[in-house]
C-alpha cells in the first residue's frame, strides 16, 4: 500500500499526504510547499509516507 502511496504522492503530492495523515498540519504544509514548487511538495510527501 506505501507503493501506491508515494505513487500517488509523485503525481499529486497533496492527495498523498491526505492518503496518510487526512486533513491537517502536514496536508496544509503540503499544498503549501507544492504551491511553491511542485519538487518540494513531492519531497515533503515522500517524507511524510516513509517515516511511518
Amino acid at each position: 500500500m506505501d507503493f501506491v502511496r508515494i505513487l500517488v504522492a509523485i503525481l499529486l503530492p497533496p492527495l498523498g499526504v491526505f492518503l496518510q495523515e487526512g486533513i491537517g498540519l502536514q496536508f496544509w504544509i503540503n499544498v503549501l510547499l507544492t504551491i511553491l514548487g511542485y519538487i518540494p511538495g513531492i519531497i515533503h510527501a515522500v517524507w511524510i509516507i516513509v517515516k511511518r
